[in-house]
């Protein structure tokens, strides 16, 4: 029965009306692209296409690798071949669409494509679900019954289970379509994403859609909702049997086996829960909201994968640097990279002293707390640039403040991610060079932000009646370029005077990331110019930011003392509590891991120099958002609003 598209009608059952008819207005959906961004869709086009690239290079060779190498024919090669299969599939019903729009601005899909694509993308979704679960078991089998696990998972056993998992997938999912073919489309014909699903195509319709949501929600809740809740069942039985292991490297051995499956089902099952919440109970949140998670979802995970199991598994990574070697193009990259005399040497970076068979543990907390920092920061740039009435000084001084948060993280997570969820401690001079670049650039950036804030306290609590015509929006653009010009510029000479250094072939690090004492520490030769130049950068920023900053709080105090009222003192102070909290955090770890860096004589452990660092690059940018979301009340207010939430 063919569908009906037809503009501002109802449709009656056992009344049909022709697609080509007079009656009908349309007969195709509309994918959109990214909304908001249309106009820069060829520059989005850039890294959805090198994404895709790096999809399908990334998992056909998985596949290629193991179906050639017949000692990788065990079972959990095999469930990772099917899961690049799985990966390659979600991707080539998805991305072309997405890269259609992009290229051409071609947004018109006819909805027997656009149920066809709907119906291949969940049926990838469900099939690379059931492979993860497949994947939970084989590794269950592994820890639990390591003496028969060949015989328990033969080549029979995983035949069976692959038809299964096909079989599975095909019946539930061959209704959906079907069932969308009787419903009629007369609100509108303009979906929210790129690319077809289940629950966007349903919103369209002036049908009655209740057989479809609760066919939908069964198919959800028996494949992908089902599939999780074994694999949680599945850790539970691994962490039972790991627990029972006498050695505690024993245990943590056992555990390092499950790292690449765990990032692949947090991967796959993070951005799909909140989509499939979102698009089914969740409030009317900003468009880009949905598409942002949805590509998250459709992209990363095929991404991801590969390189994930790439870089975690040796008998892979062994077989394609063999591979490339045979092809003699090992030899030549090496040849031309020795031409460049950074390549010469290399650096270590360092894990935690005494737990570096624990990674894939320490990993976990690492991982949450750059979340809640990316997430955080994220919501507060949106909200103070969507609503007007929070354009003021205060307000886009902390703005600035979240986007330092954002690159302070986003400098040294990165090497912090191939340390501890890759086991990657490699790091070429010229990417470590490049790193302490912007870990130092956006530090100090951070702290002129704070001292730009803590002058709009001063300003606003000792002349509050020309507060606006001292901070007008011109001059706080001059202070943001200011800020970014002073850091830069000081920056700059860093890494080019730490070229002309040298150092042995091999350098061990203290840190997870590269940050300029600690290099200097490494050097064979005379370092008494970057020394010289690297105080004067500190001192010259941060110890000059610090000091305007307390000389800023005693004028402050000053005019909140001279203030006749107590309830008066307490309404002006209580105003720069968060920007307090937000110095403490910066300048306190801070503080005391560059005193340790440059006069400390290596008495303290370790650990110490370790935590003292994490403090300073993790904590602020987790913390500065919930903070200032806590107590200023015009932040927590939008966001509950943009929640749709009642103020509890």
């Amino acid at each position: 029965m063919p569908v009906n598209f037809i503009l501002g009608k109802v449709c009656y059952p056992g009344i049909m009306h022709d697609v080509n008819s007079t009656n009908s207005k349309f007969s195709t959906f509309l994918v959109t692209g990214i909304p908001g961004l249309e106009a820069a869709h060829i520059w989005i086009s850039i890294p959805f296409s090198a994404m895709f690239f790096i999809t399908l290079v990334g998992n056909v060779t998985v596949m290629t690798v193991i179906w050639q190498e017949q000692n990788l024919h065990v079972p959990m090669y095999l469930f990772l071949s099917m899961l690049a299969a799985s990966d390659l599939g979600l991707s080539l019903f998805t991305v072309p669409t997405m890269l259609r729009i992009f290229w051409l601005d071609a947004c018109e899909i006819t909805f027997s494509a656009c149920f066809m694509q709907m119906f291949f993308i969940h049926t990838f979704q469900d099939f690379e679900s059931a492979v993860i679960l497949a994947m939970a078991f084989d590794r269950y089998v592994a820890i639990s019954y390591p003496l028969h696990y060949s015989s328990i998972l033969t080549n029979r056993v995983l035949a069976k289970i692959g038809l299964a998992i096909v079989v599975r997938t095909l019946i539930i999912q061959v209704p959906l379509p079907i069932l969308l073919r009787r419903l009629c489309f007369c609100r509108s014909n303009v979906l929210s994403h790129s690319y077809c699903l289940h629950p966007d195509i349903l919103k369209l319709s002036c049908s009655n859609t209740r057989i479809n949501s609760i066919f939908g929600l069964f198919v959800l809740l028996s494949t992908m909702g089902l599939d999780f809740l074994l694999i949680l069942f599945s850790y539970i039985l691994i962490l039972k049997t790991v627990l029972s292991i006498a050695s505690h490297g024993g245990r943590l051995k056992a555990l390092n086996t499950c790292v690449s499956h765990l990032c692949a089902v947090i991967l796959f099952f993070t951005p799909m829960i909140c989509l499939s919440i979102l698009h089914r109970f969740g409030p009317k949140l900003p468009s880009y909201i949905y598409v942002t998670i949805s590509n998250i979802h459709f992209l990363i995970p095929p991404v991801m994968n590969p390189i994930v199991y790439v870089v975690k598994t040796k008998q892979i990574r062994g077989k394609i640097l063999k591979l490339f070697v045979k092809k003699q193009v090992l030899p030549r990259v090496m040849a031309i990279l020795s031409n460049n005399n950074a390549s010469s040497f290399f650096f270590i970076l360092m894990d935690l002293p005494g737990l570096e068979t624990a990674h894939c543990w320490t990993a976990i907390p690492i991982c949450f707390i750059y979340a809640l920092s990316l997430l955080g920061n994220v919501i507060i740039m949106y909200i103070v640039k969507s609503v007007s009435s929070l354009h003021t000084p205060m307000y886009l001084f902390l703005s600035m403040l979240s986007m330092a948060d954002l690159g302070l993280s986003a400098s040294t997570l990165p090497s912090m991610a191939a340390v501890f969820l890759l086991d990657q401690k490699k790091v070429g001079a010229a990417m470590c060079f490049l790193q302490l670049f912007f870990i130092h650039t956006f530090s100090v950036i951070e702290s002129a932000v704070l001292l730009a804030m803590a002058f709009d306290r001063c300003v606003a609590i000792r002349e509050p009646l020309r507060y606006a015509t001292i901070l007008t929006t011109k001059r706080i653009g001059t202070i943001g370029l200011a800020i970014v010009t002073r850091s830069a510029a000081l920056h700059l000479p860093l890494p080019v005077l730490l070229e002309r250094l040298q150092f042995q072939p091999i350098n061990v690090l203290s840190h997870s990331y590269c940050v300029h004492p600690d290099v200097l520490r490494l050097a064979c030769s005379s370092t008494i110019v970057n020394s010289g130049f690297g105080l004067f950068v500190m001192l010259s920023t941060l110890v000059t930011d610090a000091v305007l900053i307390l000389l800023s709080y005693v004028l402050i105090l000053k005019t909140v003392l001279s203030i006749v009222s107590s309830a008066g003192r307490l309404k002006a102070f209580n105003t720069c509590i968060s920007h307090i909290c937000a110095v403490l955090l910066f300048y306190t770890p801070l503080v005391s891991l560059s005193m340790v860096h440059r006069f400390g004589k290596k008495k303290l452990p370790a650990q110490v120099y370790m935590l003292l660092s994490y403090l300073h690059f993790l904590i602020p940018p987790m913390l500065n958002p919930i903070v200032y979301t806590v107590k200023t009340k015009e932040i927590r207010v939008r966001i509950l609003k943009m929640l749709r939430l009642k103020k509890l």
